[in-house]
């Protein structure tokens, strides 16, 4: 035989191969889910992303009749534990991950990362999007962004800032704020965001960002916390006489928190598509929006699972830049 005709007869075989795989595939599909889902968030539960998570499978069971999906917290190590869990696991759509926006920032703050967010996960779409408020105690003698950022330049390093720890969206939430305000503080790093915001309203600390708006606002409308602007690029409805930072005196600036569902790579595509089309239709339900906005989250989907990719390596590169510039190291 030639070697056109022995390169021929390989073509000829990997198409008939795919032929006959293809109608599997779509099999498969059709089929899926046969067995429980389990849906990781490898946060504690109360969160967002957990809370998310815990919508979509009590959604899908009350469409299907029976139960779909479980929702399992695995919380530790900065959300790393339960997100290696869903990147180790069969590609077969039988274990999906709800990650908060740690996916794209832990790589800023540890080394030896158990998985690439990029390249061993499976987008499906994004679920929701919440920002953060930048809060100070109200002992403080700036009542206005203006007046921090001059307060702050006035006394470099000396006023202490919380976040919910290491490399969290918080933190660098501050060091972008900082960056663009040419301002230098010092940073306090604790295990969560309500300990971060039970530190600010004790005194230890002055400012600090999160996005738990069930926390924050109470303590706003009884003059227990002072917002200087929400990290949105527009206001928030719970939070109208807020002003953005943006708006406040730094143009431009933007740093949202975000939930998204994935699977581990290698999922197949089929499934990948179905999960798309039937997240999306339940977050679009207006008892869903409802439910996650009085939670101070916004529902945002992706229009498809490269979309979502696409955004995941957006949040990635931009909080990596932010990383550098603060000199902020893997540890």
């Amino acid at each position: 035989m030639t070697t056109c005709s022995r390169s021929f007869a390989r073509l000829l075989f990997v198409m008939l191969l795919v032929l006959a795989l293809a109608p599997l595939a779509a099999s498969a599909a059709d089929d899926y889910p046969n067995r429980v889902i389990r849906i990781i968030a490898p946060t504690a539960p109360g969160g967002g992303s957990s809370i998310s998570a815990r919508l979509i499978a009590e959604e899908m069971a009350k469409r299907a009749g029976r139960q779909v999906a479980v929702v399992e917290n695995r919380p530790g190590a900065g959300t790393r534990i339960g997100s290696e869990l869903v990147a180790k696991a069969p590609p077969d759509g039988y274990t999906l991950l709800m990650t908060p926006s740690t996916l794209a920032t832990n790589p800023t703050g540890f080394k030896n990362m158990p998985y690439d967010g990029l390249r061993d996960f499976a987008p499906i779409t994004l679920i929701l999007s919440v920002p953060n408020l930048i809060v100070v105690h109200p002992s403080l003698p700036a009542k206005s962004l203006k007046a921090f950022i001059a307060l702050a330049k006035a006394r470099p390093g000396e006023i202490l800032y919380a976040s919910a720890g290491y490399a969290t969206n918080p933190h660098l939430t501050m060091e972008l704020m900082m960056s663009m305000a040419r301002i230098r503080m010092t940073h306090v790093s604790y295990q969560g965001g309500a300990p971060s915001i039970i530190a600010l309203m004790v005194g230890e600390v002055a400012i600090t960002a999160s996005s738990s708006m069930s926390l924050l606002i109470p303590h706003l409308r009884t003059g227990r916390l002072h917002a200087l602007g929400i990290t949105s690029a527009t206001r928030n409805p719970a939070l109208p006489d807020v002003p953005t930072i943006a708006e406040a005196g730094l143009p431009g600036y933007e740093s949202i928190q975000w939930a998204g569902l994935l699977a581990p790579a290698g999922t197949p595509r089929a499934i990948v598509e179905k999960l798309h089309k039937e997240v999306v239709s339940i977050l679009h339900a207006p008892e869903a929006r409802e439910l996650l906005a009085k939670l101070g989250n916004e529902v945002v989907t992706s229009a498809s699972p490269e979309e979502f990719f696409a955004f995941i390596k957006a949040e990635t590169v931009k909080w990596a830049k932010v990383a550098k510039a603060a000199g902020i190291e893997p540890r």
